[in-house]
């Protein structure tokens, strides 16, 4: 199923990339889960927030008011600290080599940024409102 699209038949930027990024996630999990334990257990924890950016990115896009928007945005930027939180563990536990994280420890790194930002950005908004 392809990432959602706006009503220009594109994918919202982040929207897109929050997808790509659950993806991403998804891969990563199933090489943990070949192996049972520590690995599968940290890879439940990963799948669980890393899934989660982007659908809360989604359900933020449909948004009721400026306070609901704000809120799943919020909740988005948390789960996305947290993915960081585990793939970070995951790479120093040495369950993937560097190499095998590196780029979406970046990504989970760009995505939270760009979240936080929307998220001071709507705050500053709604208190100019």
């Amino acid at each position: 199923m392809p990432a959602p699209v706006n009503n220009a038949g594109e994918p919202p930027e982040i929207e897109g990339r929050t997808f790509d990024f659950a993806l991403r996630i998804v891969r990563v999990c199933l090489v943990l889960d070949k192996i049972a334990g520590v690995r599968r257990t940290l890879g439940n924890q990963l799948l669980r927030s890393g899934t989660s950016v982007g659908a809360n990115v989604t359900e933020a896009q449909a948004a009721q008011s400026k306070p609901d928007f704000i809120s799943k945005m919020n909740i988005a930027l948390k789960e996305a600290r947290e993915t960081l939180y585990w793939l970070r563990l995951v790479a120093a536990s040495e369950l993937l080599t560097e190499r095998q994280l590196t780029a979406i420890i970046q990504e989970a790194n760009e995505i939270a940024r760009i979240l936080g930002a929307i998220v001071r950005s709507a705050r500053r908004n709604r208190e100019g409102s």
